[in-house]
């Protein structure tokens, strides 16, 4: 069975490829199962720069097609930021929890009538032969006035992540099976590279 490599350290990031891609008959990998230890430098000015930086990066070091991803939050009032600075908006040595007490005074000091947010990515395949396929994936919500108490680890800006067409956080601790696909913004970007996914490995 062909292999693809899931290129990303985050385990929440890889459990939901892994469930994404799970009727895909394609042997998933992770970095850890290959022994790679390399980090990617993200330093890209867009998620796709990012993204297929990162896919080219394993790919080349693995000798296998691989699957990377970037994306970020982006707030309205704050005219798009954090964005691709999402992760390393508190800092170089950011935490969850850094994040969700930065996101406490965001949420405080924004503006009533434009609470307006949403989530982006870019997912990436690159393959042995240089070739790539990428998709875009996009969920809009607001940023809620209060957070849900439960952290998700890996994923802090979705405690604060509100859906108002369903009334529910943007978090797995909130919403169903179903939903967390209908609204998961990475997998309506996985969604669509799956027909291409096949074609090129199949």
């Amino acid at each position: 069975m062909q292999k693809l490599l899931i290129a990303t350290t985050n385990q929440g990031k890889l459990r939901e490829f892994q469930n994404f891609l799970s009727d895909v008959p394609l042997e998933l990998v992770s970095l850890r199962d290959l022994g790679i230890t390399q980090d990617f430098e993200e330093n890209g000015k867009t998620y796709g720069e990012n993204s297929e930086g990162k896919a080219r990066f394993y790919a080349k070091l693995s000798g296998l097609p691989a699957l990377s991803d970037d994306g970020g939050i982006e707030i309205s009032a704050l005219n798009g930021a954090p964005g691709v600075h999402s992760k390393r908006w508190v800092g170089e040595s950011s935490t969850d929890e850094k994040i969700i007490e930065k996101m406490k005074q965001v949420s405080r000091d924004l503006p009533e009538g434009n609470r307006r947010a949403v989530f982006k990515t870019i997912v990436t395949v690159v393959f042995p032969d240089e070739s790539i396929i990428q998709e875009e994936g996009v969920v809009e919500g607001i940023i809620a006035k209060k957070p849900l108490l439960k952290i998700l680890k890996g994923y802090p800006y979705r405690s604060f992540f509100y859906l108002p067409e369903i009334q529910k956080y943007y978090h797995e601790a909130d919403l169903s099976p179903e939903e967390e696909k209908l609204y998961n913004h990475r997998y309506k970007a996985v969604n669509k590279l799956k027909q291409k996914l096949k074609e090129k490995l199949m």
